[in-house]
């Protein structure tokens, strides 16, 4: 199936002067099954070249050496190709009349992924020292404050917007390091009223803002149900027009319904580390913002093999 979409997509080759060994849509394919199956790329070298089979039905003849993979997924996860994919996976959903743009609202939501491996034990020791540095400050505190602060830094941050009734992230955003979530409602909710005409969106207190209220419902005409709790508590009402709006629906819990549908979103962060794992494998920020995208693609693939099996 990755094959197939690929060559949709894809040129033949990236250039006339490359070595023509292998296609860039054979290539995809091989990334695909390398982040479904959580290898390496040598681990993947060395699959791939146990299963001819699979390799003739995408046409290849010998399997790809690791290093072929390791350059390829930088040109592969180009931006603009990830989205040209998402176009596709999108038109491809709607012709099945599986999107639900009308019935069921879009829902943003973002989570973090692991720079690295980490054990249970590693993090129950994490949480210790936590809460000894708030014990004993002298002796825990610069330490682990220190290397607390440069790991937020550094936290591998995916935000997507997902059809709350198929479960398809129509858009994603990955970025490194901690920061409010505000920022990235803006092109979360273009691209996905793009393949999608969204009637509604709902997101957490992290989009919260008059801005973001004001272009979902004054430039793109979708109504926004944003939870209001944002900032401090205080009795005192938003200053903004919208956000009034959401404090008064929500203390009356007049939006609960749509409200609701928040948590699909949460269900497809929850479904891509089950099915694909928390951690990331790539080493620098370039890299591991693409590593996320790859998931978003490998989840909608999945999704589109599912419903043409069922």
């Amino acid at each position: 199936m990755a094959h197939e979409l690929a060559c949709l997509q894809l040129p033949e080759h990236s250039c006339r002067f490359s070595r023509h060994d292998f296609t860039l849509a054979q290539l995809f394919a091989c990334l695909v099954m390398r982040e479904f199956f959580d290898l390496s790329y040598r681990r993947t070298e060395a699959l791939l070249a146990d299963a001819p089979q699979w390799l003739e039905d995408i046409g290849l003849s010998k399997a790809p050496d690791h290093n072929t993979l390791w350059r390829a997924f930088d040109s592969l996860l180009a931006t603009r190709r990830c989205s040209r994919m998402l176009d596709l996976l999108a038109e491809l959903f709607a012709k099945a009349r599986l999107l639900t743009p009308r019935k069921k609202p879009l829902a943003i939501d973002s989570t973090y992924f692991e720079q690295r491996h980490r054990s249970v034990y590693y993090d129950r020791r994490c949480r210790r020292m936590a809460g000894e540095t708030l014990k004993h400050p002298g002796k825990w505190g610069p330490t682990v404050n220190t290397a607390r602060a440069a790991s937020l830094r550094r936290l591998p941050k995916l935000a997507v917007a997902v059809d709350s009734g198929c479960h398809l992230i129509l858009s994603a955003k990955a970025r490194i390091g901690s920061g409010s979530d505000a920022p990235d409602f803006d092109d979360l909710l273009f691209h996905a009223w793009r393949r999608s005409r969204v009637a509604v969106v709902v997101a957490d207190a992290g989009y919260d803002s008059e801005a973001n209220h004001c272009i979902a419902r004054q430039d793109l005409g979708v109504r926004s149900i944003i939870s209001p709790g944002i900032g401090r508590p205080t009795s005192k009402p938003p200053s903004g027009r919208w956000r009034r709006l959401m404090a008064r629906r929500f203390k009356g819990k007049a939006d609960q319904k749509h409200y609701r549908q928040r948590a699909q979103s949460e269900t497809v962060h929850s479904m891509m580390k089950r099915n694909l794992g928390s951690a990331l494998r790539s080493r620098t920020p370039e890299r591991r913002k693409k590593e996320m995208m790859l998931r978003v693609l490998v989840h909608n693939i999945s999704l589109l093999c599912d419903q043409i099996e069922d």
